[in-house]
């Protein structure tokens, strides 16, 4: 074998070439590949699987039966050869019988073998058929071969498309013909309401030419497409319409990274020395990110390589003359943009006054593209499954993302009811809007603060939108989460201080950060935590921030020199036991003694509060309350741990009340406490920003909540509409004792009252 991937897949296009030029039918030109490939990877087996309606059928081999070609056939998913298939994955296998998909095909005769490697072909981005080599001695095959086979995959897609052999019956996106209305269930990502025709982003651009004639003048095409789109981000960046100084400018500077990574130019290069056209080396490289990408749990990392992906596909789109995405080919009418995922940048080529709203195959809420249409106001549908199967170009699309749907091709009785929700919902935001100045008032005289919730510099605005009395929860993670590297202490102080700046005289309470278990970082080393089962109640919050004290200090630093001249709001996550909180509170004091000693500025006051997310913490709330200048109750962790029921499972989601009597009982045990040692609660979560379980909450004595901007609205209606005096009375009746359907009582109750619920 020769002695570098390039080298020896090169020597197997030249000969493939050859082949692919010739005039002799397919199977013939098939035949040929298996022995080049057998030969030059000195393999004793070689054999070509082609997806035939539905199925992996045996199209060519070397080295097994003759008679089991066209015989011989897997299942998506079975064997090895369908395992490959089915998860678009290599498999690469000293001793091929150990592994727990293996079948055995007994007409092939491969029981002699005992190696195996297998890579898909790929068109498409879905495998049409897999290659596969054997041998007789157990080994494993060498990164150098597998590579080399990767790339013969390549021009094996190409020959067989060419040759008319790909069956796109067997492709599960084979969109339908339909005229009929559909609805497509989705995430809610960012929320808002748009309607108009379905434009997809862009079309596949698929590579009609593998193999080059001249090495030298694709890699300068390379270099002449790597220039033109660093110019385009860097322009892209200069003109973003909506301000500079956010978290999606933040987001730009990582994409940018990416786009003048070296790693990468060089992998490309690489692929060209093996003999590969430019347009498929980018392809090549950005094939075994895919790969790499479907074998990695992280899902913060998975949305760092999709900037990966958007920037690969505009390296394509440039370096083969076809620049036709609909941003480029520019929108006619109101859009609602389909596509797989969309990087920041290309977001922003688009004509705002006609992007109407997007729709994406995946999406996921750290994803960098929704913190650009968070702040372009453009409201994102995510995890739309079959879409590319349920929605043609041009369909008429109405998009509620409020609702999770996006509905396909509407009657007429569909658009009205869209139309009249859309115009109810902007009636709404503007009786809302007009109560922004007007302070959250009981009734009966009694003042209840409502604050919201943020974790972006740009959430702040917030406060002069709804006129919420401050920031009840300010999340400090999502600094990290979208972040290369960890942020440096002077570019956390700088957010702070920004947050601060923007807020004025109004309250901010900085969570330290929440980050670990199911936000893991990829620059942080999580090997002690192990493989979490169940990471919302593992390794994280307060427990990784406690460990990793480096980490715990520079926060610390920054948020004490940010609050300088100010008071200082701290409160620590997930706080299990009092002497977590003393730990978490010396660091900062520590912290504080340095600046001091230093004759730094610093804050008039600090004040610490901590988060009861843990039930335990209930417990021993008497030896904590005297040390807290406040405290706030998570709802969303709690509730989960209180019924050990994961919030996010489809079942147990709507099987547990936040209305129960268990979860009132205990938040009124809390809140009692709280307000016997005159210590403030809060709550914050989605269950204050409730109108009917905030109007609970207030029955229990809460009369601080924390809540999302969309609900400061809702919220002060309801508290204008309502007597406390009344609501506590009948709340200390129900929980002595319980009606069988507490949310159905309260609802009853607030009708007859005329309470203000929706």
């Amino acid at each position: 074998m020769p002695l570098s991937a390039a080298a020896s897949a090169r020597e197997i296009l030249v000969r493939l070439h050859d082949v692919m030029a010739a005039r002799t039918s397919a199977q013939a030109k098939l035949n040929q590949v298996a022995d080049i490939i057998a030969e030059a990877l000195d393999s004793e087996v070689c054999s070509i699987y082609l997806l035939r309606e539905g199925v992996l059928e045996l199209f060519a081999t070397h080295g097994l039966e003759e008679s089991a070609v066209h015989v011989t056939t897997l299942a998506l998913g079975e064997g090895l050869v369908g395992t490959i298939a089915q998860n678009v994955e290599t498999l690469n296998l000293d001793e091929a019988a150990s592994h727990p998909d293996f079948a055995y095909r007994p007409e092939t005769g491969e029981d002699r073998f005992h190696s195996f490697a297998g890579v898909p072909i790929i068109r498409r981005e879905r495998s049409v058929g897999v290659l596969a080599v054997q041998h007789v001695e157990p080994r494993r095959y060498a990164d150098i071969e597998i590579e080399a086979l990767q790339t013969v995959a390549m021009v094996l897609s190409e020959l067989i498309a060419n040759a008319d052999l790909i069956d796109e019956s067997s492709a599960a996106t084979t969109r339908i013909q339909s005229t009929a209305t559909a609805r497509v269930q989705g995430f809610k990502l960012v929320d808002g309401m748009g309607a108009g025709v379905a434009v997809y982003h862009q079309p596949r651009i698929v590579i009609e030419h593998t193999v080059a004639e001249d090495t030298e003048a694709e890699r300068r095409r390379v270099y002449t497409a790597f220039d033109k789109m660093r110019d385009q981000i860097e322009r892209m960046q200069a003109q973003a319409e909506f301000g500079v100084g956010g978290e999606h400018d933040e987001v730009l500077e990582m994409y940018k990274m990416f786009a003048y990574d070296e790693g990468w130019s060089r992998r490309i290069n690489e692929a060209i020395d093996s003999g590969l056209t430019a347009e498929a080396a980018i392809e090549r490289v950005q094939q075994r990110t895919r790969m790499r990408m479907r074998q990695i749990d992280d899902p913060l990392l998975r949305d760092r390589m999709h900037d990966l992906e958007d920037l690969s596909n505009r390296l394509i789109r440039i370096v083969s003359g076809r620049l036709g995405t609909a941003a480029q080919l520019g929108l006619r009418e109101d859009t609602i943009l389909i596509a797989k995922n969309l990087g920041p940048a290309e977001l922003l080529e688009y004509d705002r006054r006609r992007l109407k709203g997007v729709v994406l195959e995946e999406g996921s809420l750290t994803a960098h593209v929704i913190i650009v249409a968070r702040a372009m106001g453009v409201p994102v549908l995510g995890r739309a499954k079959d879409i590319k199967r349920l929605v043609a170009e041009g369909d008429k699309l109405l998009l509620d993302v409020g609702s999770e749907a996006l509905f396909v091709r509407p009657t007429q009785a569909m658009e009205e009811a869209f139309e009249a929700k859309l115009a109810l919902s902007q009636k709404r935001r503007a009786a809302f809007a007009a109560l922004k100045g007007v302070a959250p008032e009981t009734k009966d005289g009694h003042r209840v603060t409502v604050m919201v919730n943020a974790g972006l510099r740009d959430d702040v605005a917030a406060l002069d939108l709804t006129g919420a009395d401050g920031i009840g929860l300010f999340r400090t993670e999502f600094q990290f989460l979208v972040s290369a590297t960890m942020p440096a202490r002077e570019r956390q102080q700088r957010l702070y201080r920004d947050v601060l700046d923007a807020a004025g005289d109004r309250p901010v309470v900085f969570r330290t950060v929440d980050i670990g278990g199911d936000k893991a970082l990829p620059y942080l080393d999580h090997d002690e935590a192990g493989e979490e089962e169940n990471p919302a109640m593992g390794w994280r919050a307060l427990r990784l921030a406690l460990e990793r004290e480096g980490l715990m200090k520079a926060q610390a630093r920054a948020l004490i020199e940010a609050g300088a001249g100010r008071t200082l709001s701290v409160m620590f996550p997930m706080v299990s036991e009092p002497w977590e909180f003393d730990q978490a509170r010396a660091i900062f004091e520590a912290q504080r003694g340095w600046l001091a000693d230093r004759g730094k500025k610093l804050p008039t006051q600090i004040r610490y509060g901590a988060m009861l997310e843990v039930p335990a913490l209930a417990e021993v709330l008497d030896l904590l309350l005297p040390k807290l200048n406040f405290l706030s109750i998570g709802t969303n962790d709690l509730t989960q741990f209180l019924f050990a029921a994961d919030r996010a499972h489809p079942k147990l989601a709507v099987r547990y009340d936040w209305l129960s009597p268990a979860i009132l009982r205990f938040l009124a045990r809390v809140s009692g406490q709280a307000r016997a040692a005159n210590v403030p609660v809060a709550v914050c979560g989605e269950m204050g920003g409730r109108p009917l379980e905030a109007l609970a909450l207030i029955g229990l004595g809460i009369d601080r909540l924390s809540i999302t901007p969309a609900a400061v609205g809702p919220i002060k209606a309801m508290v204008r509409s309502l007597d406390r005096a009344a609501v506590m009375v009948q709340m200390a009746d129900w929980l002595a004792r319980p009606p069988a359907d507490m949310r159905a009582t309260l609802s009853d109750w607030a009708a007859a009252q005329g309470v203000e619920l929706d």
